[in-house]
């Protein structure tokens, strides 16, 4: 009786084929929807992530902020001049746990090739800056802790800035002109690609911090300070250890606010997982919804189902068909439109993920949790909105419903 139900559900189908393609849009609009909208989410969380990955493991960030007194308006972090190599020297040699300590300068300039010119980000840096960000070097080298200290005119060059102003030739050895200052090209470093926030890592210039400070830009304080702890375990002790030791070194009171701000990424990157983590959930929610339309789709079409086949449900009781018999027939059919709806909106999901993914630029992770999720639901679905229908008809009165016209 089982495979007998599920012939007569497909051949009921197969005599409607309009009707039952329209009641399972729903389904596929939903199973379609909710894993398309899962795998997008899940690839931002992927892209962000990744992305703050790039800036350096165990990261912590130092950066300069406006000291306040009471009623001023404080300035964004990094815009007040309250760091100098003389702390980063400090943070390095007195706190335990760190494995590299960079200074970093920077600033935009017009790079000038022949008649070619750019304009880039330029950043004054110590070789540790290497190690700290994860840069790998395509061609070429970076400078050394020797060249830092005798202020060599050389520079680092990212791939934005070898496609816009080298073309094809080959970038080392040749020497382009940062501002008005000549700068030998001594490497070229691998793609990171955009950040978090949609800044292009590529396009940066990097030279030594003593040139950049006494030779290019003609300044002695920093613009930040980046920390490489030797593991994640430490960084919250290695962060209070930094706050304590600038606060004596830049003479603070008790009830004075830090001059200087000390960004953890670990706990960036805790936060922005959970940001994107709720906003895949509620992707996800809100285009569930359109599944529990699917199923009142799927109830109003086997009510219709039912009150059109009462004459043949009549017979079937009349010929011995138990009501446990038509309560299979007519659950087995809504499960049918429901699985089927389900199958073709799984491929439907996986696609849309892909075609939005090309447009706005983003690579979907396709989660088999979301497909079964889905999945499961769809046919939870058809089987919840099918369980009235079915009763319905498995309750009717066989005289009766020979006697229906």
């Amino acid at each position: 009786m089982f495979w007998e139900s599920i012939l007569i559900a497909f051949e009921g189908l197969r005599a409607n084929k309009l009707r039952a393609m329209l009641t399972m849009l729903g389904i596929i609009i939903g199973v379609g929807a909710v894993i398309a909208m899962v795998s997008l989410g899940l690839g931002v969380q992927q892209k962000v992530q990744n992305s703050i990955a790039s800036l350096g493991s165990n990261l912590l960030i130092v950066a300069p902020g406006a000291s306040s007194s009471p009623g001023s308006v404080k300035a964004a972090a990094g815009s007040n001049i309250t760091l100098t190599n003389e702390d980063a020297k400090a943070i390095g040699k007195q706190i335990s746990g760190i494995k590299y300590v960079a200074p970093l300068v920077s600033s935009q300039y017009q790079l000038i090739l022949g008649k070619q010119n750019w304009n880039s980000k330029v950043q004054g840096a110590t070789p540790e800056y290497m190690s700290i960000q994860g840069f790998k070097i395509a061609s070429g080298r970076f400078f050394s802790t020797s060249e830092d200290d005798s202020r060599a005119r050389v520079a680092v060059v990212g791939q934005t800035v070898v496609t816009n102003l080298f073309g094809n030739i080959n970038p080392v050895g040749q020497t382009i002109r940062i501002g008005k200052a000549p700068f030998r090209v001594i490497g070229v470093l691998a793609s990171k690609g955009q950040s978090s926030m949609g800044q292009d890592q590529d396009d940066t210039v990097i030279i030594p911090l003593t040139t950049a400070q006494e030779r290019l830009i003609g300044i002695t304080y920093l613009n930040n300070i980046n920390v490489q702890a030797e593991s994640d375990t430490v960084m919250d002790q290695v962060q209070k250890d930094i706050t304590t030791l600038l606060r004596k070194r830049h003479h603070l009171a008790v009830k004075d606010d830090d001059d200087f701000s000390v960004r953890n990424l670990t706990a960036l990157m805790s936060t922005m997982k959970e940001t994107t983590s709720t906003l895949t959930l509620f992707l996800g929610s809100v285009a569930a919804i359109s599944l529990l339309v699917g199923g009142i789709g799927i109830m109003n079409i086997m009510l219709v189902s039912v009150t059109e086949r009462t004459r043949e449900i009549g017979i079937r009781k009349a010929l011995g068909a138990t009501y446990n018999n038509i309560l299979l027939q007519f659950m087995i059919e809504a499960i049918v439109i429901s699985v089927t709806g389900g199958l073709f909106g799984i491929c439907l999901g996986v696609a849309g993920a892909y075609v939005v993914s090309l447009v706005a630029g983003w690579n979907p992770v396709i989660s088999s949790l979301a497909i079964i999720a889905a999945f499961s639901i769809s046919v939870m679905i058809g089987l919840f909105f099918g369980i009235y229908p079915a009763r319905k008809a498995a309750l009717l009165d066989p005289i009766d419903a020979l006697r229906y016209e």
